[in-house]
């Protein structure tokens, strides 16, 4: 089998392939091209597409060309692959913002140095703006069928509920073939990665390549990541858990890998890694409290850099063993005009923005599980006074046992 793709099993990303042989075989001879598409409908990615990211990374290390598409074209018409309803349409604006800093955040993941694996970026817009209706129609649409788009995943369970599905989203999928096909003849793009919800969508740009230029084309999908709690991937009590470095802090995020389910931590070290598949598979009988914070750094140092994994380490250890204020740990500002004064415990904890709703601060706090300065509050009307903060200026509030946050007085 091919180096790329045993360690792309062997590190969890395996799921499916078109023509697997094929595709091993043209691997051992030559150095391709492959692409992975990324809608801009936010304007950061969050952990659910880290895996695809990484997906990237071993491309790379494997001398293979990565092409990022960021869709700017599709995002104006909206992706119905597991989604039961309609996508929210962005502005030009918001769009153009959004393809900005989900660039720059698939720059911080991807080497840009090599020039024979450096990252290609595309925007789909560029070749979709200029379709002309009746040529696509004409010269594309003829090699799909209604039928065989029906039985496609994305678009049975949508019917099956009995949830609408627009035309225009029901010609997403023509417009991904689409986009492989133009990668294909003008990047000679011969491979595209996706989840496995995407399959219906590779299958018809590899076939369309075949009936449209008669070559062949490869697709490979990756499995759609569950936590063992059955939770999804990337979505915490907290919100989701975003790449941009300004929507979550380093300590935040080694935080969300700190706090991995035991099952899920050999699993997560051989998919959201670089350490080496031997190494991993050596630390099985380890202390998994020693192997969650080995991934939390390793995770945290491909996103923030390996200082700010350390000093997040330092932080959390201040935090939970000292029961003291660790230097990087997220803060919010405060202001109290008079000794008598104060801000009560529920309008704090929304102001934080670790808990909005208000009746689950509540259930919080009849449950103990609110501290100031690691003492338990009772009272929801208790009040945050002057003499509560320390001579720096700070307190510490806890919510739960895993959650902390730096209150400033100014």
């Amino acid at each position: 089998m091919n180096k790329f793709l045993k360690e792309f099993k062997d590190r969890g990303y395996f799921y499916q392939c078109t023509s697997e042989y094929e595709l091993s075989k043209l691997l051992n001879k030559e150095k391709i091209k492959g692409y992975i598409g990324f809608d801009c409908t936010a304007e950061s990615l969050h952990v659910g597409s880290l895996l695809q990211i990484m997906c990237l990374r071993l491309m790379q290390r494997h001398g293979h060309r990565p092409i990022v598409l960021i869709g700017g074209g599709t995002t104006r018409i909206g992706d119905p692959s597991g989604k039961d309803k309609t996508r929210k349409i962005l502005t030009e604006e918001e769009i153009a913002k959004n393809i900005i800093n989900i660039e720059k955040i698939l720059k911080s993941y991807l080497d840009n140095n090599d020039p024979k694996t450096k990252p290609l970026f595309v925007n789909n817009y560029s070749w979709l703006k200029e379709l002309n209706y009746i040529s696509f129609l004409r010269d594309i649409g003829k090699h799909f069928t209604i039928n065989k788009m029906l039985t496609f995943e994305s678009v049975k369970t949508r019917l099956d509920r009995e949830q609408s599905l627009s035309y225009m989203e029901f010609n997403y999928m023509i417009l991904q073939a689409y986009d492989f096909l133009e990668l294909n003849k003008k990047k000679n793009c011969s491979l595209q990665i996706g989840g496995s919800d995407q399959w219906g969508n590779i299958v018809n740009g590899t076939e369309l390549i075949k009936r449209h230029s008669n070559k062949q084309a490869y697709g490979l999908t990756t499995p759609l990541i569950t936590l063992a709690s059955g939770a999804k991937m990337g979505k915490t009590e907290s919100g989701a858990i975003w790449l941009d470095k300004k929507l979550l802090s380093a300590y935040d995020y080694w935080q969300f890998w700190r706090n991995t389910d035991d099952r899920d931590v050999i699993k997560f070290l051989k998919m959201f890694t670089d350490l080496n598949i031997d190494e991993i598979n050596k630390m099985k009988n380890e202390d998994i409290n020693h192997l969650k914070i080995k991934l939390a750094n390793e995770a945290t140092s491909l996103l923030h850099g390996k200082e700010e994994a350390l000093t997040a380490e330092k932080t959390a250890k201040k935090t939970f063993e000292e029961n003291s204020l660790g230097e990087n740990l997220p803060s919010v500002d405060i202001q109290i005009n008079n000794e008598n004064s104060g801000i009560n415990i529920i309008d704090l904890i929304v102001l934080s923005k670790i808990e909005s709703s208000k009746s689950e601060i509540k259930r919080l706090i009849k449950g103990k599980g609110i501290k100031i300065n690691n003492k338990i509050i009772n009272n929801e009307k208790f009040l945050i006074q002057k003499e509560l903060f320390g001579n720096d200026g700070n307190l510490k509030l806890s919510i739960g046992k895993k959650r902390h946050l730096k209150v400033k007085l100014i």
